[in-house]
């Protein structure tokens, strides 16, 4: 594992000077995942359509270094499965090098847990050596702020916003992690730009095994969710801290705890941060909405603890 001060000395994949909001977290997670990549390995990228396409790929610039493939809004698994193929195939042949080559796709909640689950869920199975980004901002970022199966029960979008007939979006978030560990694939992972060490040795440890990996990464959107751009990594940080986001790993189908709390904070607080829960809260608190989603979190976390206990 390389430590703080060789990944910091190590060159950067991705450039500064892209398009991206003030505060999006999106781009903190592309530059922790390819600063934990070897520097002296070659890594294919196959990047989704959205926020994060559109704010580092404008034409004629781009803020990736290195080989770069945009695709499809639901199809970068398979566009990165194509390639992945294409570059065996060819070392079989003897028609390139046998050198070894990195290939990893970046994909938001919309393009992963969405419209692009169909495309991952067929390269986990079908075995590829690549390892697959999402960058989970919990709604359609790009197109408008629309609702996602990752925006959590409670938050106003456009396509479930607050009002007299519904309170936000009415249903529980899909626990995408916990899908992709159940397709027995050799390495998945939950991260947070917040907790940049935890994330850096999945990366590595992702890149390291032979066949499918899969990393979800919290990166909070400061306009989807409502906050200042200063508070970011903070709010990331938080959704750690409140359980909402708990840090783990899935080895070999082994789940391991990779940080727990000292002390587990309100889950109702972190939503107090965001303006995309302010109608939970103004012009009076809806307690018995608030207790429930509380409740919910606790649950999914006790869940998560006998888990991982049953399987030490």
């Amino acid at each position: 594992m390389a430590t703080l001060k060789e990944l910091a000395q190590r060159p950067d994949r991705f450039t500064g000077g892209h398009r991206a909001c003030a505060g999006c977290a999106a781009p903190i997670a592309v530059r922790q995942v390819m600063a934990a990549l070897d520097p002296e390995i070659p890594v294919v990228t196959a990047n989704a359509t959205g926020c994060l396409e559109v704010t580092t790929t404008i034409y004629p610039f781009t803020a990736w270094k290195g080989s770069y493939i945009h695709c499809a809004f639901g199809n970068a698994a398979a566009t990165l499965s194509g390639v992945e193929s294409a570059y065996q195939s060819l070392k079989r042949q003897g028609k390139i090098p046998d050198r070894p080559i990195k290939f990893v796709a970046f994909g938001g909640d919309g393009g992963t847990y969405d419209i692009g689950f169909q495309s991952l869920s067929g390269a986990m199975e079908r075995g590829h050596d690549l390892v697959y980004i999402c960058y989970d901002n919990g709604a359609y970022a790009n197109t408008g702020i629309q609702r996602s199966s990752a925006t959590p029960r409670g938050a106003s979008t456009t396509t479930s916003p607050a009002g007299k007939v519904i309170a936000g979006k009415p249903q529980p978030r899909k626990d995408l992690t916990a899908i992709m560990a159940a397709h027995n694939i050799p390495y998945v992972a939950q991260a947070s730009v917040s907790h940049y060490m935890d994330l850096f040795r999945k990366v590595e440890k992702a890149f390291a095994v032979e066949g499918p990996a899969f990393i979800n990464i919290m990166a909070p959107c400061r306009l989807t969710w409502g906050t200042p751009p200063e508070e970011t990594v903070d709010i990331a940080r938080e959704a750690v801290e409140s359980c909402f986001w708990p840090l783990y790993e899935v080895v070999d189908g082994v789940w391991k705890l990779t940080y727990k709390p000292r002390q587990k904070t309100s889950f109702i607080d972190w939503m107090k941060r965001q303006a995309r829960f302010r109608h939970l809260f103004k012009p009076e608190p809806k307690t018995e909405i608030l207790e429930e989603l509380q409740a919910e979190v606790d649950k999914r976390w006790e869940q998560l603890l006998a888990r991982v206990e049953t399987e030490k």
